[in-house]
């Protein structure tokens, strides 16, 4: 069982430490902190209980890294089926001690393990089958399968009770499966074997060792080559339980159907070259020259599927087809690692990290970046992700260098990596996500119309600004860049003019420049021929980041050398108010509510 969503908590200065080392050494662990006490978490909290109940109910590991009775209390109402708890460990904040509360024999004893490993603590198993016979039945090795779950009691007690168990190894390879008494003449067995079988009195596990390759036209239905795969797996007898991944010629590696096929079976899905797959012509059983005009290779389903088995494997399915899909599976003689097999669809998420606090990091942009292995991104940004990038290949960018970076993240994802291109803000408000859409629209790569893209949104410097200041786009507002770089200020002019005529609030992002300074003087110009001058204008800098400032004045004071690239300025409309309550100044625009109360 792989975890690859692992929540490392700490609740104290005193653990934060040990928290890092652990999320160091745990692929697919991020650090989950409280607000006020753990600086630079990949996700802030401010209720712990609340925060632990919602990861476990979301099926996420946890590792607290403090008292035990406090990830106890925060999940006992929770807990109801213990084969469907997730992992629960806490870890004391010296990482002497590690002990895994729930969830053992999924995940949280091997995983306990692995966490003392790191820190050179002690990991406190109590679980019997891993104390009295090192063997954790219902845990099989990454991949492995169960037939019957409720299989795995029986034998588990035999085996403590000094009974001998039968053990028939049919398919792949077993070394785990070492016990005292195990592969004796007993009762029970266990039965490793890629065939889908029942058997009385034994504990079928079904070994990760059935490459399925297959092809298909473009836009196939996804039940189709479901059906045809079910089909193939029946009439040899196979177990689709023993399939490690789903293999195809790179060309699919978008192609709904591969991947819903994938997603219905639980594995990867991976991809080759066409010259990948045309070295496995020789081991073909149905070679083919149209296959090979169309794609550069003579079989798709039987060559990826030899290639994943690898040197060793061999076709046990030769190619079958369907209207429209075909599917071939090969077996290998040992456990076949997905993950090395290939290469998965690129992923490319273009992310929105906000104005740059963590607290104001959506948990979906950090998840995207927690899933990335690679960051692209203006180099400023990068840094202000702090921890979170750790343990990733960063690619630091210039400012002014938009082009290049976008270019960069899609190359690097059409490798089949996963890529988190990082903006500050929102990534589709002035940011890069709209240079992606428009290089791939321009070139029209295949390697990057093959990705899996998604924008993920943040808080926009917009939204901050307003915010820190009270509501002032709490009525209709638009948004107006001042900078002349790629749009012609003519055009810009004309903008500022209808805004005004149109009684917007107005949000001027990058209001100055160096070079540029006159802009924002003519946009003020523009705005006072419609609305008082004592309209207020908030302008904000580096909200979220130290140095922030947040200052309110009457539109005819702003002044531009008051204001950087940093800044953005928020220009109130005609109703907008200032009010002095206590010690803040408020600014908020009124959305007819008095005269509804009027009314009333």
């Amino acid at each position: 069982m792989e975890l690859t969503d692992i929540a490392v908590v700490a609740v104290t200065a005193a653990g934060v430490d040990t928290a890092r080392r652990i999320v160091a050494a745990l692929p697919g662990a991020r650090l989950h902190g409280l607000i006020g006490r753990v600086p630079d978490g990949d996700m802030p909290f401010a209720d712990t209980a609340a925060h632990l109940r919602m990861l476990f109910g979301q099926g996420s590991a946890i590792v607290g890294v403090c008292a035990a009775g406090i990830l106890i209390r925060a999940v006992a109402p929770l807990l109801a089926d213990k084969r469907g708890e997730p992992p629960l460990i806490a870890v004391g904040p010296d990482g002497a001690s590690v002990v895994p509360l729930l969830g053992g024999h999924h995940g949280a004893n091997r995983l306990a393990a692995a966490i003392a490993a790191a820190l050179g603590g002690h990991a406190a198993v109590t679980t019997a089958g891993d104390v009295a016979l090192g063997l954790a039945l219902d845990e099989p090795p990454e991949g492995w399968r169960i037939a019957d779950p409720a299989a795995t009691k029986p034998v588990a007690a035999a085996l403590l009770g000094g009974q001998p168990v039968r053990l028939e190894v049919e398919s792949g390879a077993a070394d785990w499966l070492t016990a005292p008494g195990l592969g004796g003449d007993g009762r029970l067995g266990i039965r490793v074997t890629d065939h889908d079988v029942e058997g009385d009195d034994e504990l079928i596990f079904h070994p990760p060792v059935l490459a399925l390759g297959v092809g298909c036209e473009r836009g196939t239905d996804p039940d189709e080559l479901s059906a045809l795969v079910r089909d193939s797996l029946a009439g040899a007898g196979l177990a689709a339980a023993s399939v490690a991944c789903v293999v195809s010629l790179d060309l699919k590696a978008d192609e709904p159907a591969v991947q819903a096929l994938a997603a219905e079976l639980g594995v990867p899905a991976r991809f080759f070259t066409a010259a990948e797959l045309e070295a496995q012509a020789p081991r073909l059983a149905t070679p083919s020259d149209v296959v090979f005009a169309e794609t550069g290779c003579h079989g798709v389903a039987e060559g990826a599927a030899l290639a994943a088995a690898g040197t060793g494997g061999r076709l046990v399915v030769a190619k079958s087809k369907s209207a429209r899909a075909t599917c071939a599976v090969a077996a290998a003689p040992r456990d076949i690692a997905a993950a090395a097999v290939g290469r998965p669809q690129g992923r490319l998420a273009i992310v929105g990290i906000g104005p740059g606090a963590a607290t104001w990091r959506t948990p979906e942009a950090s998840r995207a970046i927690a899933e990335a292995g690679d960051l692209v991104g203006y180099g400023l940004y990068l840094d202000l992700l702090g921890e979170a990038t750790r343990g990733k290949n960063r690619h630091d960018g210039a400012m002014g260098a938009e082009e290049a970076r976008a270019r960069q993240a899609l190359d690097l994802a059409a490798e089949g990596r996963s890529v988190a291109l990082v903006c500050s803000g929102d990534a589709g408000i002035y940011a890069l996500a709209t240079l992606v859409f428009e290089l791939m629209d321009r070139e029209d790569k295949a390697a990057w119309n093959r990705l899996a893209i998604a924008v993920v949104p943040g808080i926009s410097a917009l939204q901050a600004a307003a915010a820190r200041a009270g509501a002032i786009i709490n009525h209709d507002f638009c948004t107006i860049s001042l900078s002349d770089l790629l749009t012609p200020w003519q055009a810009i002019e004309r903008r500022v003019r209808a805004a005004a005529e149109g009684d917007f609030v107005v949000a001027f992002y990058n209001p100055v420049s160096r070079r540029r300074r006159d802009q924002l003087p003519a946009a003020k110009d523009i705005l006072l021929a419609h609305r008082p001058p004592d309209t207020p204008v908030v302008i904000a800098r580096n909200l979220g980041r130290p140095g922030e400032t947040l200052a309110v004045v009457r539109l005819a004071d702003l002044d531009a050398a008051a204001v950087d690239m940093l800044s953005i300025v928020l220009v109130g409309n005609s109703e907008t108010k200032a009010v002095q309550r206590g010690e803040r100044l408020w600014v908020y625009t009124p959305r007819g509510y008095a005269k509804k109360w009027e009314g009333q």
